[in-house]
């Protein structure tokens, strides 16, 4: 399946697989690779020296290309960027911040450099910065979302439109019927977040794995949106946060509320009931917890299907 990411990233399928916070270690990175796609270690809920760890067990799993993510909020980025270089990894996603920053930095070194955006204004500005792809994700996805709430299948035709550089979906995708109707409205590739949650190779706790598989249609929604706007499976505490929102509350009553490793708790620890349990939307479609291959096979098999009767 060649086409413009396949080349980018030297990958058989153009899948990536997202670097979501708590749910993609190497195990699971190193499985999306291993099977023809491109999976990414999640930095934004490993410490420094974590980090480099999933790196060195990720390049012995696999020979194949794989990536990290990197939120430009991380308190300690600079260390991260550094261990990024020293480890040799040739793939970075960043997110969660100016692209400006650090994008010519990771070029001079040799780095594939792909930025997330949630809208067109960010997607241009991010070919500006000289990135060599873009993941436009939309108001769909699981975690932490843009403020625009814009849909993945408004927002992949807008941006297809302003930038000339490779461009990949995000959010709300998890089939191969999803993946190719993102292809025909622009995009190059599809990044799946929710479905490898439920990945057997996924850092996830299964509490939380068996609670996104139980999820339909309406169970998310977002909120926080005064701090970072974030989808959450409506849990205890979702419920809690909707009687505080009664109250008007403040940024630092809301920041007090939600207080700290909240989505550790939920996603890692498995606390369903006080924890931020963060998925998409497309978690309605999600039926069992499966090896990262097996959902890898389903998707591409499908896609190719559903491509010969309607293209």
């Amino acid at each position: 399946m060649k086409n413009k990411i396949t080349s980018l990233f030297k990958i058989e399928y153009p899948i990536i697989q997202a670097g979501m916070i708590w749910n993609s270690g190497w195990k699971l990175a190193s499985a999306v690779s291993n099977a023809g796609g491109l999976g990414l270690i999640g930095a934004g809920s490993m410490y420094p020296d974590v980090l480099r760890e999933h790196i060195q067990k990720c390049k012995k799993a696999t020979n194949k290309p794989f990536g990290v993510n990197v939120p430009m909020l991380y308190p300690n980025i600079e260390e991260v960027i550094n261990i990024i270089v020293d480890e040799g990894v040739k793939i970075v996603f960043t997110s969660a911040g100016n692209p400006k920053t650090w994008t010519p930095f990771l070029k001079d070194k040799g780095i594939t450099v792909v930025h997330v955006v949630s809208s067109v204004k960010f997607a241009v500005k991010s070919e500006l910065a000289g990135v060599d792809a873009i993941v436009a994700e939309g108001f769909e996805a699981g975690g932490h979302n843009g403020r625009e709430e814009t849909t993945t299948f408004t927002l992949i035709p807008m941006v297809k439109e302003k930038v000339n550089i490779p461009l990949i979906a995000a959010g709300g995708i998890a089939t191969g019927r999803g993946m190719l109707a993102a292809m025909v409205l622009g995009a190059d590739g599809a990044q799946i977040g929710s479905r490898f949650v439920a990945s057997e190779e996924s850092s996830a706790h299964i509490n939380f794995k068996k609670e996104v598989v139980k999820t339909e249609d309406g169970d998310t929604q977002l909120t926080l949106k005064e701090l970072a706007p974030v989808r959450l499976i409506k849990n205890e505490f979702f419920n809690e946060l909707q009687e505080l929102y009664k109250t008007c509350p403040t940024k630092e009553e809301l920041k007090l509320k939600l207080g700290r490793a909240r989505a550790k708790k939920g996603m890692f620890e498995g606390d369903l009931d006080s924890g931020e349990l963060e998925i998409g939307q497309i978690a309605g479609l999600i039926h069992k917890i499966q090896p990262a291959s097996e959902i890898m096979n389903e998707i591409i098999s499908e896609y190719n299907s559903v491509k010969k009767l309607f293209l």
